[in-house]
């Protein structure tokens, strides 16, 4: 009896010992843990303060307001960069790798400069990205490809091959030269032999072809006088197409377009030098018409303004002797001093066919894309195509192509191979190798 009680007794001792471990253990998890260890630290860490001591002597533009703002918009991205500082010097190029946007893109952001403008575009592009550019397109509806397309009744394909159809709407961005006006207005301006001009709702075929940016600097958006020009510019607002080289005045002519590709930021001028005998307004600061750039030097200073603020400056100039693969003097020169001003490429087109490409400076001059979609005649033409990868660095690429019968396809087998080696021949510095990519040699 006395064995059992002992053991009752040592058993009760025991459960109260278990009862209070527990209790303790309870308790001892609820006080404020220790701050020791790495997890602990991580969590303390305060990277807007540790990048901004970093950068502050390297970066003048940076403060801890805009810090705090992409700690809270890309998350992890600082502890990101902190990593990047730890092994390498700055770079701005950095920002583009932690939040796949550029630090001119974030800036943006920030301060939503992009909110009050009517001139920018975001484009959902990931990874690699493709820049198309073609030359003269007329959709003009007393010229040939616009009857022929009406009576063929076979919708955009009855004068774009599937295939160029498919180039043209995959590219992130697809830019075309619109040389034509747009009114049911106004009248041919005298003396001059050739005038071109469409209604309205033909402009609905530039979605059909996957047209992103037109050009509107060039010789003929005004062959129908003021009233048309200025239908012009409504109808393109009224369609949603951006356009640039074209305005009310000098200020909206010389207006850039922006698209933001792959978290770069892009801007697009564009400016004509075609004729001979000017019949084309050029815009002033109190009248209607297009960007001249006769005299490059507006063209200069506008791409100098706009390489502070943009990653990368794109100027689309109409110029060049007509049905010629030969250069003008001008036309070298001028293209080389907007490379020299910040322009990444030159590109131009009015020739009515095509002329070379130089790489000055590292960056492409295409002279000359000539016509695209333009008439009937038996025309080699092309696309000349940027590609760029995910670090903002491109290949450049023509991809051969044939107008003929008002009717535009990509040229395979032995026509590809000829307009290859014609582009070669006339080319200044650049070697265009089978499959159409273009390098310095």
């Amino acid at each position: 009896m006395k064995k059992k009680r002992r053991l009752k007794k040592k058993f009760k001792i025991l459960f109260v010992l278990l009862i209070s471990f527990l209790l303790i253990l309870f308790i001892v998890n609820k006080l404020p843990k220790k701050e020791t260890g790495k997890e602990v630290k991580k969590e303390k860490t305060d990277y807007v303060e540790v990048i901004y001591n970093k950068l502050k002597d390297k970066d003048e533009t940076i403060n801890k307001e805009f810090l705090s703002w992409i700690n809270t918009n890309y998350k992890k991205s600082l502890s990101e960069l902190n990593k990047l500082l730890e092994k390498n010097e700055y770079d701005k190029k950095m920002w583009h790798s932690v939040t796949g946007n550029s630090y001119i893109v974030l800036n943006d952001l920030y301060n939503k400069k992009y909110d009050s403008m009517d001139n920018v575009k975001i484009l959902d592009a990931k990874g690699n990205t493709t820049l198309s550019f073609v030359g003269d397109v007329s959709l003009a509806d007393n010229w040939r490809i616009i009857p022929e397309y009406d009576k063929r009744e076979k919708g955009i394909e009855g004068i774009l091959s599937t295939d160029m159809l498919k180039i043209m709407r995959d590219s992130t961005l697809m830019v075309a030269n619109s040389e034509f006006t747009v009114s049911n207005r106004g009248e041919a301006i005298p003396d001059k032999i050739y005038t071109f001009r469409a209604k309205p709702e033909r402009l609905k075929l530039y979605d059909e072809m996957g047209v992103d940016l037109v050009t509107l600097a060039n010789n003929h958006v005004y062959d129908f006088g003021k009233d048309a020009f200025l239908d012009m510019l409504d109808a393109f607002k009224e369609y949603k197409i951006p356009n640039i080289g074209a305005g009310h005045n000098l200020e909206e002519a010389k207006k850039p377009y922006y698209f933001i590709i792959n978290g770069y930021k892009f801007a697009f001028v564009n400016a004509s030098r075609a004729e001979k005998y000017k019949l084309t307004p050029g815009a002033t600061d109190n009248s209607e018409g297009i960007f001249l750039c006769y005299d490059p030097t507006g063209m200069i200073d506008l791409i100098k303004e706009l390489r502070t603020d943009n990653d990368y400056v794109i100027s689309i100039i109409h110029f060049g002797k007509e049905d010629s693969h030969e250069l003008e003097e001008e036309q070298v020169s001028s293209a080389k001093a907007y490379i020299d001003a910040g322009a990444d490429a030159v590109i131009g087109h009015h020739a009515h066919t095509l002329q070379g490409i130089e790489i000055y400076n590292d960056k492409p001059i295409v002279y000359n894309l000539g016509n695209f979609l333009f008439n009937q005649a038996r025309v080699e033409t092309a696309l000349f195509q940027m590609q760029m990868d995910d670090n903002g660095n491109f290949n450049y690429y023509i991809i051969p192509a044939l107008q003929k019968d008002c009717f535009t396809d990509v040229a395979s087998n032995e026509l590809k191979i000829k307009i290859i080696n014609d582009l070669n021949s006339w080319s200044i510095n650049t070697k265009i190798d089978e499959n159409g990519k273009i390098t310095k040699k």
